[in-house]
């Protein structure tokens, strides 16, 4: 299975994917510790939903002991990029605006944001970080 032909993933999923991203490797105990403590999820569901990453091509493994350490098999940009881009065609039809007028309409959308976003517009990479 090529990158571009990923499996979607489930929210759960995603949660555990994004904590391996930000952890740059994690072992199964070091993603269900990385868990909010009002997450109700036992370290056998971590080491499934961990398994069935690394079967849809999200994630890789290797031994450190005892212990599987897990990290992306996927570039967060390609897996984001991939994401985004379903979810734009399925909800608004490939069209961005929608989803950037309902972003602005709930307050999720500052001015600093807009800024940022005229200015990757602008082709000016410098100010949009």
């Amino acid at each position: 299975m090529t990158k571009s032909e990923l499996a979607a993933m489930s929210p759960a999923e995603t949660e555990i994917l994004r904590i391996v991203w930000e952890q740059g490797g994690a072992t199964v105990q070091q993603v269900f510790d990385a868990l909010p403590e009002s997450r109700e999820i036992t370290y056998a569901t971590v080491q499934t939903l961990l398994r069935r990453l690394e079967k849809k091509g999200y994630l890789k493994h290797t031994r450190a002991g005892k212990a599987h350490v897990f990290s992306a098999a996927a570039r967060k940009e390609e897996v984001i990029s991939r994401t985004v881009g379903d979810f734009l065609n399925r909800l608004f039809g490939g069209d961005p605006l929608p989803l950037v007028q309902h972003l602005a309409e709930q307050g999720r959308i500052t001015k600093a944001d807009l800024d940022r976003l005229q200015a990757l517009v602008d082709g000016d990479p410098s100010k949009s970080k």
